[in-house]
C-alpha cells in the first residue's frame, strides 16, 4: 500500500480536530437534507464508502438505515465505532469485496479524490448498488485545484494523501454511464471556506449551486441506477 493511501489512517485520532467544522456540517446538510430523504434511508441497506471517522455513517444510522462503513484505515474504523453502530470493514473503494447489486444506497463523501483513480472508484460504487438504488457522491471540483496547491505550499492544509480532484463534467460523465442517471447535481462553497467571517455569505451563495455548480469549490451529486 502506498504511503499516501495510509496517510489518513495515520491521523485517525486527530482527524476530527483537523476537519473544517463548517464544511462538514454543510456536506451533512446537503446529503441528508437535499440528496436523500428520511424515507429512502429508513430500513435501507447503506454503504458509507470511504467513511473516515463515521459522520455520514452516524447520520444514516440515525435515520434507520442498516449501515456498512468501509474505509482503508482500521484506525479510522475504530473512530466510527465511537459514533454509531454499523458493520465496519477495512478495504479500498477501488476494489471492494461486496457482490454486485448489494446496497440500496451508497454514500461517498470526499473520498474518491483520495484514490489513485476516481473514475474507477465511481465504477465500483455503481457496481455494488442495486438496480433502482441511489448513489450520492461529494468531492472537490478540479476547477479549484489551484487552491489546494497554494494551501499546500503555504502549509495551510495538513493533509498529504492523494489529491486527484475530478472536474464537474468528468463527474457528470461517470455518473451517467453504467445504467446510471443523474437526478441532482449541485455545487457548494463558491469560494474556499477558510475565513470564518465569509461563511454566512457562502451559505447564501450556496442557493445558486444548482445552476452554477461547475464553478463551485465542491460538488454533490445524486444518481440512480437503472
Amino acid at each position: 500500500m502506498h504511503n499516501k493511501d495510509r496517510f489518513y489512517n495515520g491521523i485517525a485520532h486527530e482527524f476530527d480536530q483537523l476537519m473544517d467544522e463548517y464544511d462538514l456540517k454543510r456536506r451533512l446538510e446537503i446529503v441528508f437534507g437535499e440528496m436523500l430523504t428520511a424515507e429512502e434511508l429508513d430500513s435501507a441497506s447503506v454503504l458509507d464508502a470511504g467513511c473516515g471517522t463515521g459522520w455520514f455513517s452516524a447520520e444514516a444510522a440515525k435515520r434507520g438505515a442498516n449501515v456498512v462503513s468501509l474505509d482503508i484505515g482500521p484506525a479510522l474504523l475504530e473512530m466510527v465505532g465511537q459514533k454509531c453502530h454499523s458493520l465496519r470493514t477495512a478495504g479500498s473503494i477501488l476494489t471492494m469485496q461486496f457482490r454486485d447489486n448489494t446496497f440500496d444506497v451508497v454514500l461517498c463523501s470526499e473520498a474518491i479524490e483520495h484514490t489513485t483513480s476516481p473514475s474507477r472508484a465511481v465504477g465500483e460504487l455503481v457496481r455494488v448498488l442495486k438496480p433502482g438504488g441511489i448513489l450520492v457522491v461529494t468531492c472537490p471540483n478540479r476547477f479549484w485545484y489551484w487552491s489546494c496547491v497554494v494551501a499546500r505550499i503555504l502549509h495551510l492544509r495538513p493533509f498529504k494523501g492523494h489529491e486527484n480532484w475530478p472536474g464537474w463534467w468528468q463527474l457528470r460523465g461517470w455518473l451517467s454511464g453504467d445504467g446510471m442517471k443523474i437526478e441532482k447535481m449541485r455545487g457548494l462553497h463558491l469560494f474556499p471556506f477558510v475565513i470564518a467571517a465569509t461563511r454566512p455569505l457562502l451559505r447564501v451563495l450556496d442557493k445558486f449551486g444548482y445552476p452554477f455548480g461547475a464553478i463551485y469549490l465542491n460538488m454533490a451529486a445524486r444518481g440512480r441506477k437503472g
